[in-house]
């Protein structure tokens, strides 16, 4: 079968609010007088991974469930405005919707509407098998109802990715994705021994590499048996923002390791995007860009 696709996304098309508050936590007030204003606008993880893989010169589909909303509208704007192609099955719920509160030193704190989705939400499966036949790679998000979707990935042929972002190493919902991807990204955020999580899931699952983000520690990488911790990248203007810099070093890293580099290269790209998206506003989207990638990893 032809791989005419790169990347195929799976889940993760929404919409986030963006709140720039002047502290995290947030002290109780009854009201805050917001300066730099509030914004809504297209993107979440899986439309900043297709978003970042296109940049880098990557074929993309994205393949999510959106409602017939406002919120909707954006993300089919996005995605035309971004050249990336977007299947979109009909959610009745309406379309996935966040917000983001960021404070003055980048760090944000996500508040997600659980009602936009259903546990038996489900993509079709005759749509699944074609599209993930036709690409050479899935990167799948652990938004509902991707989990539904994996045994058909996995006889698919197509190499696996996922990112399990901030999970706790315990929580049974992240599981399914965790041990079934070919390539696993976390944060460690909320781990209290990553060395130990990472090892649990090439153990458990089919995982050749799995990746713990560290922010401004750099990167953990365990491939072979071998633990690599890789140092963070002096990011090249000043960080403003930290939403999206996970999803930046999901795709960079990707667009690396589909192209037969090492995964201690890998890593080194997925720093560098997660370094150049820090210093982008959330309420903008500006992935790095090919040449810049390759450029900054030249250099000494």
């Amino acid at each position: 079968m032809s791989r005419d696709i790169d990347v195929l996304v799976l889940g993760g098309a929404g919409v986030d609010t963006i709140v720039y508050v002047p502290q995290l936590p947030l002290p109780y007030a009854d009201s805050y007088m917001i300066d730099s204003g509030i914004r809504t606008r297209a993107g979440q993880t899986g439309d900043f991974v297709a978003l970042g893989l296109g940049a880098l010169g990557l074929r993309v589909h994205h393949l999510d469930m959106l409602g017939d909303d406002p919120e909707g509208v954006l993300v089919r704007a996005l995605h035309r405005e971004k050249g990336i192609a977007l299947t979109a099955i009909p959610q009745p719920a309406g379309t996935k919707r966040a917000v983001n509160l960021v404070g003055p030193d980048g760090r944000r704190l996500s508040l997600y509407d659980t009602s936009r989705t259903h546990p038996d939400d489900r993509f079709p499966e005759a749509m699944v098998r074609e599209l993930a036949g036709a690409s050479r790679h899935v990167h799948v998000t652990i938004t509902q109802p991707c989990v539904h979707s994996l045994p058909v990935l996995r006889e698919s042929g197509a190499t696996l990715s996922t990112d399990l972002h901030d999970w706790d190493g315990e929580n049974p919902y992240h599981e399914p994705f965790a041990y079934a991807a070919d390539v696993v990204f976390l944060s460690t955020t909320a781990l209290a021994d990553p060395e130990r999580t990472m090892r649990r899931i090439t153990d458990r699952g089919r995982a050749e590499v799995v990746v713990a983000t560290a922010g401004a520690k750099g990167a953990y990488v365990l491939s072979d048996d071998e633990l690599t911790r890789l140092p963070a990248v002096t990011p090249p203007a000043p960080v403003v923002d930290s939403n999206g810099a996970g999803d930046a070093f999901a795709a960079a890293f990707l667009y690396a390791w589909l192209n037969r580099e090492t995964p201690r290269r890998s890593a080194l790209y997925g720093t560098i995007a997660g370094a150049h998206a820090c210093t982008v506003p959330s309420t903008e989207t500006d992935a790095i860009g090919l040449n810049q990638l390759i450029g900054r990893a030249a250099t000494p």
